[in-house]
């Protein structure tokens, strides 16, 4: 098989329907639309939603609860085998992981979760820390510090 050769699936490209281009297509004058009505009309359809003037159910059911989504903090995670994999360092910070492209946005802050073993003490300094996370650092011998 050579490139010049590739062609697509048999019925997976489909022309496009000319209308209004003449009676001689056979979509011609009213351009497959029937005759007068609204949707025959340009433009002549309703907006997703509307039930013929009947209230919509978007607007018939109430209005209910509380969105936090304004106030929400977004946090960059990493787990605790991804910082026990960084050598030659005591001290661990956000701006530690983000020079060695561990994070690559702190967005709202820096997260420490559980996942994995410490087998040395490390300083950790994140803006907050699963309580799984926390034990385990403090375990190990290390410090868990809030920024």
């Amino acid at each position: 098989m050579r490139i010049d050769e590739l062609k697509p699936a048999a019925g997976s490209r489909k022309r496009s329907k000319r209308v209004g281009r003449g009676p001689g297509s056979g979509h011609g004058k009213t351009s497959c639309k029937g005759h007068k009505g609204q949707k025959a009309r340009s433009g002549g359809t309703k907006g997703p939603g509307f039930e013929g003037g009947q209230m919509p159910l978007q607007r018939r059911l109430p209005k209910r609860g509380f969105s936090n989504h304004p106030f929400r903090k977004e946090f960059a995670i990493t787990n605790l085998r991804v910082l026990s994999g960084i050598e030659g360092v005591d001290t661990i910070t956000p701006e530690l992981l983000m020079e060695r492209g561990i994070i690559k946005d702190l967005k709202d802050g820096l997260k420490i979760l559980g996942d994995g073993e410490l087998s040395r003490p490390l300083t950790v300094r994140a803006h907050a820390f699963s309580s799984a996370a926390a034990d385990k650092i403090n375990a190990s011998g290390g410090k868990a510090e809030v920024i």
